[in-house]
């Protein structure tokens, strides 16, 4: 962002869907253990959102970060999706959207500026905050004209007058992101499984708009749902959160055998890639454990030779030549 906080806050985020109930549920002494140790480890940027297990994952990230000196971090959360009572399903769970909790609430999509600031007023309630640092429009791909206009403005007007620090967009695509840096005042935008160590054709244009107006860029979804979180790529990996194809494993395999020729983790160059890019600031990802927030931590500092880059490019995995607008 412009006041270069995330930069100066550490380039490791929790993304904590995860202690929302994504999937499946955690307790609340686990979240508080997971947060925790990412924070032991050094991590000091923390993305919610009220889309993560109704409103779960803020509650539950502001009762464990009130432990901290607010000064210290920052925290990311996300508008579009405003929550209302929904007593009518209130004995149901929330499968549909893969959040393990009751679905006593639903979620209405609203850019309004009335929508966006009712969402802030909630989320700063669930936080126990007097402030969010940035703040994503979330998955706007079906409400471009309002998240450009009503959405964009409303949050262009927060920023000015010091409520926020910095706001932008936050998607799985990147041509769209690119669409908001281009012709809105958008200080940030995060891509989610768009530019990673498997996939980076789409965020071309989107890294060289952010390069040429200043717009940080927070990779998110770098393990592409799993596929590369591990040493050894299974045969049942998922991506983007259906089953991989055969060729998507023939290249993560591809891209598992180059780092193990070159001693070195394939989760751990998953993680540090996006990181090359001058235009990107942080790399977030989920962690549901404490082993899985010090795993990651360990990840991020490893020493990975500069061989290794070298050889994935000759492979044609990755290009290391900043892109251009065209």
């Amino acid at each position: 962002m412009r006041n270069q906080r995330m930069r100066e806050l550490g380039t490791l985020g929790m993304g904590c869907a995860q202690i929302g109930n994504l999937w499946h549920a955690v307790s609340d002494e686990e979240a508080e253990e997971t947060i925790r140790a990412a924070w032991d480890a050094g991590i000091r940027y923390f993305d919610t959102a009220p889309h993560y297990g109704l409103g779960l994952s803020e509650r539950r990230l502001g009762r464990a970060l009130a432990a901290y000196p607010r000064d210290e971090y920052v925290v990311s959360t996300k508008v579009g999706r405003v929550l209302v009572p929904s007593p009518e399903t209130a004995h149901e769970r929330d499968a549909a959207n893969f959040f393990d909790v009751p679905a006593d609430q639903r979620r209405v999509y609203d850019l309004s500026r009335d929508g966006v600031l009712r969402s802030l007023e909630a989320s700063l309630e669930r936080l126990g905050m007097d402030r969010i640092d940035v703040v994503f429009m979330h998955d706007p791909d079906d409400h471009w004209e309002s998240a450009s206009t009503t959405g964009a403005r409303t949050l262009a007007g927060l920023r000015d007058e010091g409520v926020i620090r910095g706001f932008g967009a936050g998607m799985n695509q990147a041509e769209m992101l690119a669409d908001f840096i281009e012709r809105t005042d958008v200080d940030i935008v995060m891509c989610a499984g768009r530019f990673t160590l498997l996939e980076q054709g789409s965020a071309s244009r989107m890294l060289a708009l952010a390069h040429e107006r200043g717009v940080d860029v927070v990779a998110a979804a770098v393990y592409n749902s799993g596929l590369l979180s591990r040493e050894s790529v299974p045969d049942d990996a998922s991506y983007d959160y259906a089953e991989a194809s055969p060729e998507i494993l023939r290249r993560a395999r591809d891209l598992e055998r180059i780092c193990r020729e070159h001693e070195a983790s394939l989760p751990a160059a998953a993680l540090q890639f996006a990181l090359r890019w001058p235009q990107v600031v942080s790399v977030v990802v989920g962690m549901r454990g404490a082993q899985q927030a010090e795993e990651a931590a360990s990840r991020m500092a490893a020493s990975l030779p500069e061989e290794l880059w070298i050889a994935l490019e000759n492979a044609g995995h990755i290009t290391l030549s900043p892109p251009s607008v065209s």
